[in-house]
């Protein structure tokens, strides 16, 4: 199945790793992405793909979700059938489009455990029908998801790319598959682990997910870094190539802003970026800033940055794992842990919330808000109402 050179309105799903990262580089390489949507968690699958549907139902002109390096366990494949049951409730011709590269054994578990036969086999490559031909499922476990978004460009109308380009997408995709089924004999696995530790050291620490710069940042490093491994650099002197590396990246994207000043350090640089971000952070009702998935050094940098300049007295983080920082420049701070059940200094302290997790920043908003905000108690609802002015009104 190829969709031909229709240019149409793309999102991709993708996994919080090396291989989920390297598969949104090559698409956003080959395609425009409209966005990225990371899950680290397989839990959050669920919550992540019926928002998007939610949101591609009322959307109407047609739209392609490509799903990346996603064990389709059994909310994924419910998720495949609610896709196609929406297209069925669609115009003739407006069906948006579904392509899903994976490569995890147990998904083809899953499939046949829902009755979901292959309509095609091609050596270890299984294609499945989902009775819509704007859905395109396959699974191949021999590689990479990287590998797949590179080798099935066609599937979402990549086109082709500068030679260039191509090649260091070539290299990227050699050693994220090589490391990604651990293919210790291929040459190409050392550089694989490279591009590992330079992805884990920093997908969180410079430009965190949530940002606009996030996926771009990202991408733009784990292809420098492919370029520096095409040259023959050993791993060692790629890994020192690395911090110049980043700096050069941010050079470019604050080419033209005014208040960049080069003489700080990289983190430094980005961290008066973040500050100014209303991505990243979603006001609460009491003036609270809140974020989402930060790690604590760049929640603690950039959370003194807003307060010094006057964007809040109080700003939070919450993490996946449902812990809840706060800092706070009025002492602010350890009230709203209490809300949390926690504790800790006047002015940084922390709390957990009730459910133990949260999935994104909207969510985290959700949980947050009733409890560090909690509404006025309604004095109609309470038992005592019906006695009001009763006093005095007996006969």
């Amino acid at each position: 199945m190829a969709y031909g050179t229709a240019r149409l309105n793309v999102t991709q799903i993708t996994h919080h790793d090396l291989d989920g990262y390297g598969a949104s580089t090559v698409a956003g390489a080959l395609v425009p992405l409209a966005a990225v949507i990371h899950v680290p968690r397989y839990v959050d699958v669920g919550p992540v793909v019926e928002t998007e549907l939610k949101r591609l139902a009322k959307v109407a002109a047609p739209e392609l979700l490509l799903v990346t390096d996603l064990g389709l366990e059994d909310v994924a494949v419910k998720f495949l059938r609610s896709f196609a049951a929406l297209n069925r409730r669609r115009d003739p011709g407006t069906g948006h489009r579904l392509v899903v590269l994976d490569h995890h054994a147990s998904s083809l578990d899953r499939l046949k455990a829902h009755d979901v036969a292959p309509s095609a086999e091609n050596g270890p490559l299984t294609t499945f029908d989902l009775g819509d031909p704007n859905v395109a499922v396959l699974i191949d476990s021999t590689r990479s998801a990287t590998r797949m978004a590179f080798e099935h460009r066609a599937l979402y109308g990549a086109g082709p790319v500068d030679p260039a380009v191509e090649s260091r997408l070539a290299t990227l995709v050699g050693a994220v598959d090589a490391v990604d089924l651990w293919q210790k004999a291929v040459p190409a696995f050392r550089a694989g682990l490279v591009l590992d530790e330079a992805f884990w050291d920093n997908v969180s620490t410079l430009v965190p997910l949530g940002h606009p710069w996030h996926d771009r940042f990202v991408s733009a490093l784990l292809l420098a870094v492919a370029g520096l491994i095409e040259t023959g650099l050993s791993p060692a002197e790629t890994e020192r190539r690395i911090a110049a590396v980043r700096a050069e990246i941010l050079d470019q994207f604050l080419a033209d802003d005014p208040e960049d000043d080069r003489s700080l350090t990289t983190r430094m640089r980005a961290a008066r970026v973040l500050a100014r971000s209303r991505e990243l952070f979603s006001p609460l009702s009491d003036g609270t800033l809140l974020s989402f998935g930060l790690d604590a050094g760049t929640f603690q940098r950039v959370s003194d940055l807003i307060m010094e300049t006057g964007g809040a007295k109080r700003v939070a983080n919450v993490q996946r794992t449902g812990s809840v920082s706060f800092r706070s420049n009025d002492e602010s701070a350890l009230t709203g842990a209490r809300a949390f059940r926690g504790g800790g200094h006047r002015d940084a302290a922390g709390g957990k919330l009730p459910s133990g997790a949260a999935f994104s920043l909207a969510d985290a908003c959700a949980q947050v808000e009733p409890l560090l905000n909690p509404p006025a108690a309604d004095p109609a609802a309470s038992p005592f109402a019906a006695l009001k002015d009763w006093k005095g009104q007996r006969g």
